[in-house]
């Protein structure tokens, strides 16, 4: 292991701005700065963060477990999502869980960086080494859920934090990306507000796995959850899942807060007995990839156009056919890559004849 900083990432070496000083050691004695700078070799897309999550797995010195529990939280700005994932973190610390919270929030269109990065609700848990707490911006990603927010899942999961918080920022048709990301889906409202009536217009009900009803404690709480739970009633089963529907009242500590766990354990259990769990885990890699070429495919796309000669007939825009110069785009990287196996074979055959 102690060979992957030399051959991928060279610490002192400046990447992007960032100065690399990983080591994999580092990280599986759980020290929090290392991880955090991970991350942020993760964000900027610094070359060799794949190697470094393998070699995170081949010195774990304990085997794999059943692996993090990755909890997405979403719910609409305003109902209390990040009080809370900070309740939860607390209970889930009494009963000895490590636990990450990933905060996606927009990007500041000036700096890039997230906007919504202090979370002072969950200052309380900076100290404590079994709290990792993370803002990352959204980069573009509509849906909320970056390309490097599943890389850090991933380099976490690798790690062995038990539980993996990855609150979003809004609610919405663009936040429907959660769930590709996450085991078990919460979704977060509260009374008073029409939260209940907004939720049922996304559609959020095909995502979610439990239902919180925050500030419990506030007039119309009756209202909301009777909504939601007769909007369940007439939902087809999730993989032979009902969602369940939890009232809690974070900012008073405990009342509801064990009810809110005790339903995303029940949702984890389900899904290692039905088989899903191991399901949901090939799809997300499957999702991931795809995204990674996808995201690749764009940046050789916007190169390209960048030059006059992509094919787009610039003097004449309105009668331009994108799909035609789409396709050529698609074919020239083809090739390119072809070409390049191709080269590349060719190299390691004549070095097998020397």
């Amino acid at each position: 292991m102690a060979g992957w900083a030399t051959a991928a990432l060279q610490p002192g070496r400046l990447y992007h701005g960032t100065v690399v000083t990983i080591v994999p050691e580092a990280l599986l004695d759980g020290d929090i700065r290392s991880l955090a700078r991970a991350i942020s070799q993760i964000e900027i897309g610094a070359p060799g963060t794949g190697d470094l999550i393998e070699a995170i797995w081949a010195g774990r010195k304990t085997p794999a477990s059943s692996g993090s529990h990755i909890i997405g939280l979403t719910g609409p700005p305003g109902s209390g999502k990040s009080t809370l994932a900070d309740s939860l973190t607390s209970l889930w610390r009494e009963l000895g869980r490590r636990v990450a919270v990933l905060a996606v929030d927009p990007n500041s269109p000036f700096t890039g960086g997230a906007i919504l990065g202090d979370r002072v609700r969950m200052q309380r848990h900076a100290l404590d080494p079994g709290v990792f707490i993370r803002s990352m911006g959204a980069r573009g990603h509509l849906g909320g859920v970056s390309l490097a927010t599943r890389g850090a899942v991933r380099l976490l999961d690798a790690l062995g934090w038990e539980m993996v918080v990855v609150e979003t920022v809004g609610v919405g048709q663009s936040e429907l990306e959660i769930c590709e990301i996450a085991d078990t889906v919460v979704v977060v409202t509260s009374p008073g507000t029409g939260d209940g009536v907004q939720v049922i217009k996304a559609g959020i009900t095909e995502i979610a796995d439990v239902f919180a009803v925050n500030k419990a404690d506030l007039p119309g709480v009756e209202r909301v959850t009777r909504e939601l739970r007769d909007m369940i009633r007439y939902s087809s089963p999730k993989g032979g899942w009902l969602p369940t529907v939890v009232r809690a009242t974070a900012t008073q500590g405990s009342p509801g807060v064990p009810d809110l766990a005790a339903a995303i354990d029940a949702h984890r259990t389900h899904l290692e007995q039905s088989g899903e769990l191991g399901q949901r885990t090939v799809r997300r890699l499957r999702d991931e990839v795809a995204e990674l070429v996808a995201a690749r495919a764009r940046e050789y796309a916007v190169r390209e156009l960048a030059v006059e000669t992509a094919g787009l007939p610039l003097e004449d825009a309105r009668r331009a056919d994108p799909d035609r110069v789409a396709e050529l785009l698609l074919d020239r990287l083809a090739r390119q890559r072809r070409n390049i196996e191709e080269s590349g074979a060719a190299v390691a055959a004549a070095t097998r004849r020397d």
